[in-house]
């Protein structure tokens, strides 16, 4: 009797086991098994970049080159911005990065993403973080320095990129933020998903964000702009459209027919396009829905860390009547004293809000380091 109730406590135990891996299961990111095998292989002073390549790294890195113009926010979020001595943003382009982080100044500037490989030997430095797909990292990786190649097209792939930074950057300090960040993220999603998740999809607003108006480019499928589009409670109006910045014809709006517009912050006005008297003819200019996109540290719409507040922000502007109580400037003041150290006045939040630079913004600085391209017109 005694050997059968054993035997019975054992199943009930395993079927606890069963049900808690079960759980874990669920709940987890898309992709974060393949993720979790890669991480698993890793051994010691080695972490993870983004496209799941194996980089041994020295123990804190103290001096990185950070060529992905939207990692530099990350970086930010996690403490670690004074780190960078190397930079592809510039004051005229992101003047709120500069006055948040005026060290930023002191960094060596280039126009494009290709740093000169010798540059960085001769300033030291450690680390070397790029966008996915940036062919420059092979060269930077014959000359032993390590890379980091980063990129992602989804809030969860945030929530990665965070600690997989953050790993790379090494000690328990950035690891705590980027936690901190994905629960504050995760929190911003809750919140709206429960406003949003029950509006039938025929009731959803057509958004079109618009990057630039002159070249007219818009952001389609597979994108992070589509993601926090449909998760604020809208439809990405760009159907069978993928990629960031596709570049599109007047005509192709009409056809679309948008409920809502959403201006990048840099995009222009709608006038400068090339036909500014067929985008006349889209419903929501007709219908005074044309909305201009806040821009921070880094634009809101785009691959930093503030998609946080662009959730809460474009979920209120598409169903004002369901967000009455979302106070913005004061989450954006919460925000920059939170996660960039920085207090923001109310003046400096509304003009955040609508994607103004700083009164007073901060010098030009370039150093002619680095190999010179066009400025390039992506800023992801």
């Amino acid at each position: 009797m005694r050997q059968l109730g054993m035997r019975r406590l054992l199943r009930r135990l395993l079927s606890v086991v069963l049900l808690v891996g079960m759980s874990d299961c669920a709940f987890a990111d898309a992709g974060d098994a393949g993720q979790n095998i890669q991480a698993g292989l890793l051994k010691p002073g080695q972490v993870q970049d983004d496209g799941g390549q194996r980089v041994s790294l020295p123990t804190e890195p103290a001096r990185i080159a950070d060529a992905w113009y939207a990692h530099h926010v990350l970086l930010m979020t996690l403490g670690a911005g004074s780190r960078i001595v190397a930079t592809v943003n510039h004051p005229e382009s992101q003047p709120w990065m500069f006055k948040v982080l005026p060290a930023l100044n002191q960094a060596t500037a280039i126009q494009g993403t290709a740093f000169n490989a010798e540059t960085l030997l001769a300033e030291h430095v450690d680390l070397v973080f790029t966008a996915l797909g940036d062919r420059q990292a092979i060269a930077y990786r014959q000359l032993g320095l390590p890379v980091m190649q980063m990129g992602y097209t989804d809030l969860a792939g945030l929530k990665r990129s965070m600690l997989n930074t953050a790993k790379a950057l090494g000690g328990a300090e950035p690891t705590a933020r980027a936690l901190a960040y994905n629960g504050f993220l995760d929190q911003q999603l809750a919140a709206v998903n429960h406003v949003v998740a029950d509006i039938p999809t025929e009731q959803r607003p057509k958004v079109l964000h618009i990057a630039s108006v002159n070249p007219l480019k818009v952001d389609g499928a597979d994108t992070l702009i589509d993601d926090w589009i449909k998760l604020a409670g809208g439809r990405n109006a760009a159907t069978g459209l993928k990629g960031n910045l596709q570049i599109v014809s007047a005509e192709q709006l009409l056809a679309w027919q948008p409920d809502v517009l959403i201006l990048a912050a840099a995009a222009g006005d709608l006038n400068q396009a090339a036909q500014p008297q067929l985008l006349n003819q889209l419903d929501a200019v007709r219908n005074g829905r044309v909305l201009r996109n806040p821009a921070g540290v880094f634009p809101w719409d785009r691959y930093g860390t503030e998609v946080a507040l662009q959730l809460a922000w474009a979920a209120q502007q598409l169903h004002p009547a369901l967000f009455p109580d979302v106070d913005m400037a004061a989450q954006t003041m919460d925000f920059y004293r939170r996660f960039f150290d920085f207090p923001l006045t109310p003046d400096d939040a509304r003009r955040i809000l609508q994607g103004e630079p700083p009164m007073t913004a901060p010098s030009p600085r370039t150093r002619p380091w680095g190999r010179l391209q066009s400025p390039s017109s992506c800023t992801d």
